[in-house]
């Protein structure tokens, strides 16, 4: 027991949505219009819970926009293991947001031990993040001067096709769990799923959002979640539109909760929202504590 005192854990797991125009009315100070206000309302009791349950690292679980990886390279997970990494500019200039602080250490031995788990990691060494990443982190946080921990950046593909598959991210977070617990640094860690919900930008089903199943998903998230990463990519696309597969990434964050692993109960739902619509995308959010 003294030696697993002294090791890195994770304690919770946050998940939410990361579009792009939250971003922005939280930048242009349009938070408090009536289109915004009720989104915004439900993130209060979250940057409330982060000031009382800073961690010391956030392993962040996002997808890139085309902005540090384009078509010529697209990994399929990336792990970031810089420094720092400066916010993006995606065609309108970075966000007026402070630059990410990353945790090396931490990072790559999370790569080491990934790998040596029969996951394969793209190691980046220098990348700007963009709003998938930032976005998580104004809505948790709101508008610091710095952001209250180190953050690590890690970047799925759900662009280009072929993606992985939600049975593989949820076995990744299991990987990506023990990794951290074989850390020798009393670290608190919080591991972020970001993306969705079910939305689609493009093509005859552009704006498409199914509420309904959104909540399924959050239900099976919670209650479920080895079920639920059996759920092929098809219905993904067909429930929750092209854009709806972001929610494998939410898998990531919930395989490494410490009851998948089977050494604690089911974890406390600390905190649940949902609401449409956000620029044509359903938001879903849950902090969930390990027991």
């Amino acid at each position: 027991m003294g030696k697993e005192l002294n090791m890195a854990r994770i304690t919770a797991s946050v998940y939410t949505s990361h579009v792009p125009a939250i971003g922005a009315a939280i930048d242009l100070g349009k938070t408090g219009e009536p289109y915004w206000q009720p989104l915004f309302k439900g993130y209060e009791f979250s940057k409330q819970w982060m000031k009382e349950n800073t961690p010391d690292v956030i392993f962040l679980v996002y997808n890139d926009h085309a902005t540090a990886f384009s078509l010529e390279l697209i990994p399929t997970f990336a792990i970031g293991c810089a420094a720092e990494f400066k916010p993006a500019d995606e065609g309108y200039g970075a966000r007026p947001v402070p630059t990410v602080i990353g945790h090396p250490e931490l990072a790559s031995h999370i790569a080491q031990s990934v790998i040596q788990d029969d996951f394969d990691l793209t190691i980046v060494n220098k990348m700007d993040v963009d709003h998938g990443l930032t976005v998580p982190l104004s809505l948790m946080c709101g508008q610091p001067q710095a952001w209250p921990c180190p953050v690590i950046p890690f970047a799925v593909n759900v662009v280009q096709y072929p993606v992985p598959s939600g049975r593989r991210c949820f076995q990744l977070g299991q990987a990506i769990r023990r990794a951290v617990e074989s850390y020798d640094e009393p670290l608190k860690v919080q591991i972020w799923g970001t993306g969705g919900m079910s939305h689609q930008l493009q093509g005859a089903r552009a704006g498409l959002i199914n509420a309904a199943w959104d909540n399924r998903f959050l239900d099976r998230l919670i209650a479920d979640p080895a079920d639920l990463a059996t759920m092929p990519h098809l219905e993904y696309v067909q429930e929750a539109g092209s854009e709806g597969i972001e929610l494998v990434m939410w898998l990531i964050a919930r395989g490494a909760m410490s009851d998948v692993a089977g050494s604690g109960k089911a974890p406390k739902v600390a905190h649940r929202f949902f609401h449409v619509p956000a620029s044509n995308t359903a938001v879903g959010h849950l902090i969930l504590e390990n027991q």
